[in-house]
């Protein structure tokens, strides 16, 4: 379907930007609704004040990776050593962000922000980035739904049951997405603005006063930053955000997800930045494991193994984690522990079983290891979670008074080879299964996938891709000895491509569109940055 232009802001004699604004595929999500004049005014003054410097940022980031392909190596910062010793702490945090022993994410369809702020988790975060496909559609229905959750007037109907928010919810936090990606539907002078600064302005803007007169703020999780100068640029935006709407500084509250592995290295560098917004960091580990692998990917010496051997007990995993709660202690902030994927099955007893204590056992690992909280992702989990949260921290919101005694050098967070790990033919199937399967669905409008009882994101597909890449240009071997060649690599895809056209119910018709996707990531001589970039550029509305 054709998408119509609304002109919102034409060109005129005074040089005012010309700002297009496209229409949706539904006229109950017309942008009308949500991007209005002035609105519109605003979003645009955030794109003409911080695009320069975000574009800076962005080569910056392929300057460092291609210096760490030349050799370089990464180090804790020699120039901001005295930030790291001198005695500093972040804004305390306000009262419904005080306690998070469980939070759960999820995309902002109306069904899951119901769910998940009705789910008994503290926090909800909803997720505009790695588990929302941009569609136009989705990005404007989404923010549209999440106004309706900050009023309590959001509601779901579907095959004869209706979905309602109950009288207590989780605090909602929103995700937008990373400063690398854009939102092509609209532009400033025929440039896309920033996806980042579209989701954060459109929800700021109508939505921040009427979270502070209920008592709560406009909360964020920050993804993807790469260093303590995107933490810095973020700050900058919610300081001319809070003076253009008159609201004071310090009202807007960030949580860092700290995914990258060059970001491990200023962890109290980028607190430092944000700490008038500052709420804590939250160890996303899939995303860090892909930006690990990528980082790394030039790197012949270092296996990464079949992803299911990837865990939090890893020595470089450990580091990381381990370092991000002492550091987080030691400046007043909260330690978010990492994401729980499973989702229950409704047949099968014995595998939910088993995944209940694997989910409880990394749960417990977290707790105990001084984390104030953790992540989930299906409403079945909170439960789960929040039994060993409650029994560490008791009536305590959190356990900051902890802090474990830590030592991590530079080296420890690299990654290593790990010792009896390593590639399996079966590794390498479910690496190309994922990869197909999510970006199929994500070319559909589909951002978070039930694959295999896991609910899956961006940042597995990811991961998926990356070992892949790794895989075949360093011609890496198999525990049996086999070499993972680009032909084998061909060879397992067309074999993994046939069991899904073969497999039960229709046949999607982005499936093709998949499989030559994954091709070109993996067999490209060049590491793409992230398979988003790409596929959204062909990324339509779904019909």
């Amino acid at each position: 379907m054709q998408m119509n232009v609304r002109e919102t802001h034409p060109r005129s004699p005074n040089s005012s930007p010309a700002v297009k604004v496209k229409e949706t595929t539904k006229a109950e999500y017309s942008v009308g609704h949500l991007f209005t004049p002035e609105a519109v005014k605003f979003i645009t003054e955030l794109h003409q004040t911080f695009e320069p410097r975000r574009q800076q940022l962005l080569r910056d980031r392929l300057t460092r990776a291609e210096q760490m392909r030349r050799g370089a190596t990464i180090d804790f910062p020699e120039e901001t050593e005295v930030t790291r010793l001198r005695p500093w702490k972040v804004a305390p945090p306000p009262l419904d962000l005080n306690d998070r022993r469980v939070e759960i994410t999820g995309p902002v369809d109306a069904k899951m922000i119901i769910n998940g702020l009705n789910s008994g988790a503290k926090v909800f975060m909803a997720d505009l980035e790695d588990a929302t496909s941009p569609t136009w559609d989705n990005i404007v229905s989404g923010h549209l739904n999440l106004q309706k959750a900050v009023r309590r007037t959001l509601d779901f109907h579907s095959e004869g049951k209706s979905y309602t928010l109950k009288e207590e919810i989780a605090t909602l936090v929103v995700r937008p997405r990373g400063w690398h990606l854009i939102e092509k539907h609209f532009t400033v002078d025929e440039r896309p603005v920033s996806g980042s600064l579209l989701d954060f302005g459109t929800y700021f803007f109508h939505n921040a006063a009427e979270l502070i007169s209920r008592g709560s703020g406009p909360y964020f999780y920050l993804p993807k930053l790469e260093s303590r100068h995107e933490a810095r640029l973020w700050n900058d935006v919610f300081n001319f955000a809070q003076d253009y709407l008159s609201i004071p500084r310090g009202t807007v509250r960030a949580t860092v997800l700290l995914e990258t592995i060059t970001a491990a290295f200023e962890m109290e560098e980028i607190l430092y930045e944000l700490r008038e917004h500052a709420s804590g960091l939250n160890a996303g580990r899939w995303d860090y494991l892909f930006s690990m692998i990528k980082k790394f990917s030039h790197r012949a010496d270092i296996l990464f193994p079949d992803r299911s051997e990837l865990t939090m007990t890893v020595p470089y995993m450990r580091a990381y984690t381990n370092m991000l709660v002492e550091v987080c202690h030691k400046r007043g902030a909260h330690a978010i522990g990492g994401m729980s994927a499973f989702i229950p099955s409704r047949r099968d007893a014995q595998v939910n079983a088993t995944a209940m204590e694997k989910v409880r056992e990394d749960k417990q690992r977290e707790a105990n290891n001084g984390f104030d909280g953790t992540w989930v992702a299906h409403p079945d989990l909170v439960p789960v979670a929040r039994a060993v949260f409650d029994k560490i921290l008791g009536d305590h919101p959190h356990q900051k008074h902890k802090r474990p005694p830590v030592d991590v050098s530079s080296s420890m967070l690299w990654p290593r080879t790990i010792e009896g790990a390593g590639i399996t033919r079966e590794g390498v199937r479910n690496n190309l299964h994922v990869a197909l399967v999510y970006i199929s669905s994500w070319l559909q409008g589909l951002g978070a996938v039930a694959i295999h009882n896991l609910m899956e994101d961006a940042a597995t597909a990811e991961i998926a891709r990356a070992e892949l890449w790794h895989w075949v240009h360093h011609r890496c071997s198999m525990k049996d000895g086999t070499l993972i060649t680009p032909e084998l690599f061909e060879e397992e895809l067309e074999l993994e491509f046939k069991k899904l056209h073969a497999g039960p119910g229709p046949v999607p018709t982005t499936l093709s569109q998949a499989r030559r996707i994954v091709r070109e990531l993996v067999l490209d001589m060049e590491f793409a940055e992230f398979l988003t970039l790409p596929t959204y550029q062909i990324l339509e509305e779904p019909t």
